[in-house]
């Protein structure tokens, strides 16, 4: 049977999938919908705890209709279960646990993959969290917290005798970080240790990659992230290749100018314009490398220095028109 092809409520993804990654400050609902729409299997929110899922509408809330998965984060039973409810009661037509992040503010709480130290306790949250809700629950995870200690088969094993319908791994160890090269053939042991669908994630930039992950993890989908900042399209075009065999033609100038408009538009009316102008810079940056303008370009500069939404959008239609320094308007 098709491994991948697990209901997270009315979410069925066909074998392989590419998924967009959930990244704090970076996917909330207009950077989810830019990527379902260009053909991603599912999106999953940046992590909200209990107060965030009640308070920001940006960061849970989901456009268009795509499968609305979100992802809950904490330390302790009572509140990760109360974010779960509550991102239930938001729409969320799945939620996903996150026992991946390494960030030290996240983990010096004892939440993200802090959790991989006491895996008890990793279970007693899952158990709450699967008692909240009706909604299938998901796991996202690191190999463990260190290298004396890849633990995540267990962890995987664990999950599922609790209901979990899927997990994520991340081919590094907390400790790790983001440094050196994700560990893909790592993640076979989870893909073997469990009868459920596993994705894996990290360091995933193109089709090719893809493949070679797929194939040294042996997991049922991929899960992309920084590379799809500027490139939103990026998850649709590999899922559509994994999902075929043939490579789609990359969006147009023009296509990926109008998502780069768009996408600067919903976070205007999803943060204000105030918090929009500064939240979207991060995304900005990404458009402009995209365009042929990295970091540090006058064109670079001057997107994620403007604080007028009009001048924003005659930069973007410049910089799209011209892949070089001849982008600049005329004064």
């Amino acid at each position: 049977m098709n491994k991948f092809a697990v209901a997270l409520g009315s979410l069925r993804a066909s074998h392989p999938g590419a998924v967009l990654a959930p990244m704090a400050g970076i996917t909330d609902a207009a950077m989810r919908r830019a990527a379902q729409e260009f053909g991603a299997s599912y999106t999953v929110s940046e992590m909200v705890d209990r107060r965030y899922v009640e308070a920001s509408a940006a960061r849970v809330a989901s456009l268009g209709d795509g499968p609305h998965v979100v992802q809950v984060a904490g330390c302790l039973p009572g509140p990760i279960a109360e974010a779960a409810r509550r991102a239930e009661a938001w729409g969320a037509e799945a939620v996903d646990i996150n026992m991946g992040c390494p960030a030290r503010k996240v983990t010096g709480g004892a939440a993200g993959s802090a959790l991989m130290r006491d895996l008890d306790h990793a279970i007693g949250l899952i158990r709450a969290v699967r008692a909240a809700v009706a909604v299938p629950v998901s796991v996202k995870m690191r190999l463990g917290w260190d290298d004396a200690s890849r633990n995540a088969p267990e962890l995987a094993r664990r999950a599922e005798a609790e209901g979990v319908a899927l997990v994520t791994v991340h081919g590094r160890t907390r400790c790790q970080f983001y440094t050196g090269s994700a560990d893909w053939r790592a993640i076979r042991a989870v893909v073997e240790a469990v009868a459920i669908p596993v994705v894996a994630n990290g360091d995933c930039r193109d089709t090719a990659e893809a493949r070679a992950m797929l194939a040294a993890s042996g997991a049922a989908a991929v899960m992309i992230g920084r590379a799809a900042i500027g490139r939103p399209w990026l998850v649709g075009d590999i899922a559509h290749a994994l999902r075929t065999g043939d490579e789609r033609q990359a969006p147009s100038r023009a296509r990926r100018l109008a998502c780069a408009r768009r996408h600067y538009g919903d976070l205007l009316d999803l943060h204000g314009t105030a918090s929009g102008v500064r939240h979207a810079r991060k995304h900005l940056a990404g458009y402009a490398a995209d365009a042929g303008h990295p970091a540090g370009s006058a064109a670079h500069l001057a997107l994620v220095t403007a604080d007028d939404p009009a001048e924003v959008h005659e930069l973007l239609d410049a910089i799209y028109a011209a892949p070089d320094e001849s982008w600049r308007i005329a004064a």
